[in-house]
This record gives C-alpha cells, structure tokens and sequence, in this order.
C-alpha cells in the first residue's frame, strides 16, 4: 500500500521536509533570541534614562570604550564649548526623516580635557560640501546634561568612513578621530546634549530612544514553529490524498476490467 513512499518523488518530498522541519525551528529560536534581545535593550534604555545624572567622568575617561550597559546614562559636565574646532557629521536624519548634519562641538572640561557632545540636528545649507551656518553654542561656562554614547566606528554602525572630505566634515563620531584634531586629551565616547536646550529649538536635539516598542519578532517565531507543525500534517495529508487517488484508480481499472469480462465474445 506505501510502496510508492519509495519513489523517487516522494523520496525527494520526505527529505525535503525532513530538512524544513530543523530549518523552521532554528529559525523561530533566532526570532525569538531577538525578540529578547528588543526586551532586554527596552529595560536597559528605561533604566538608564530614568537613572540620576552621575558626572561624566564617573562613565568615561581617555581612551574609555563606553560599555553597552552605560549607554543612554545621563551624565553632566561642566565646562566651556570650543566652537573653533566644531564640525558636522554628515548624512544624519532629523526627527522626521530629512538628512542633514549633526553638530558635534567640542566642550572643554575644568581640568582641560575634552568632551565630545552632540548638540543635536540642522538641515543641509545650499552647497552640502560647504561648512554650514551653525546656531552658536552657549558662551561661557556651562553644566550640560546628556545621554552617553559609545564611539562610532563603521563595524558597529555599518555607515562606511569616507576620506577627502570638505573641512569640518566627519562620516563617525569618534574620539579617537577628533583627538587627532584638536591636539587634546578626548574622553572617550561621546554625549547627546538634553539640557540647556538651544534658543530658538535649533540644533534640533536628539530625541530619547524608543524603549516600549518591541517588534514583530515574537508573532515572527510563533510563525516559524506553526510552519513547523504544519510540514507534517501536509505530508500526512498528501500521503493520504495519494492513497486515496490510487485507490480510486485501483477501483477504475477492476469497474473496467469486469465490464470487459461480461461483454459476448464476437461471432
């Protein structure tokens, strides 16, 4: 009754199943893992935002690699911008999705080192290659408040490190890049600035990271392991569909058969 299970076409349909089945499953784990990861970034980001603001020398120093757990931390810092040394980071988008520049100026603690700080978006000028009109920073000593971030390199954000440049233009914000440029002590990582907001809402700052959405990973992983359940029953199904039809046929040919025997024999 299965002997056509041994064919060469349902051979192929068994195997091919049999390989979907770990396929799926593995792939429903690898949705879920970042389903997981979505949560745990989600508390991470909440966390740290609602933490009290700690100095930011408490979280970095020169040369530092901001670690993923202090991402996001509100730091404060004291000090004086350098808008001499200011430069843009191209190709960033605004709150509404239009590119434009990132102000990153340079903020020169008490004791003479460097702070990098993000002081938020501005639209490109005319010329995209020019050195645009940037709002002034804050004269004068100042305490800022802001949420720390790790260096950027291309790896981590998959933004590649163009060369030849226009003068004051940067792809990453790096503070090994900058540390280069201004000749000082750079603490690593740097800050997106909260506070003192600019006059007149520009720079626009960077808004809080989203920390309630998780995705569709979880709906994603179900998915893969309902296919998981499915691939069997469709085998049963089709291997029942195949008996079915060759029982019929089966039944065809005897029906015809019969009728042959009980005809006369010609004269």
């Amino acid at each position: 009754m299965y002997r056509f299970l041994l064919s060469r076409q349902w051979v192929i349909l068994t195997l091919l199943a049999l390989a979907l089945i770990p396929a799926m499953i593995e792939l429903g784990f690898w949705q879920y893992h970042r389903h997981e990861h979505k949560v745990a970034q989600n508390s991470l980001i909440s966390g740290n935002l609602a933490a009290k603001p700690v100095p930011v020398t408490d979280l970095t120093a020169p040369g530092h690699t901001v670690p993923r757990d202090d991402y996001w931390r509100r730091v404060t810092a004291t000090g004086t911008f350098d808008p001499a040394h200011e430069v843009v980071v191209r190709r960033r988008t605004s709150i509404d999705d239009q590119v434009g520049f990132h102000v990153l100026t340079p903020f020169i603690l008490k004791d003479g080192r460097a702070l990098l700080v993000n002081r938020g978006w501005i639209p490109f000028g005319g010329d995209q290659r020019a050195f645009p009109d940037i709002p002034a920073a804050p004269k004068g000593e100042v305490t800022i408040t802001g949420r720390l971030k790790a260096d950027e390199t291309s790896a981590a954000s998959g933004i590649k490190d163009l060369r030849d440049l226009p003068p004051r233009q940067v792809m990453l914000i790096n503070s090994a890049q900058q540390r280069e440029e201004l000749g000082r002590t750079v603490l690593g990582g740097y800050v997106e600035q909260i506070s003192p907001e600019p006059a007149g809402g520009s720079p626009e700052q960077i808004p809080d990271p989203d920390d309630s959405s998780i995705g569709p990973h979880m709906a994603y992983a179900v998915q893969w392991w309902l296919f998981v359940a499915a691939v069997p029953v469709g085998w049963v199904i089709l291997v029942r569909r195949e008996l079915r039809d060759r029982a019929a046929a089966k039944a065809e040919r005897s029906a015809a058969d019969a009728e042959s025997a009980q005809e006369p024999a010609a004269v």
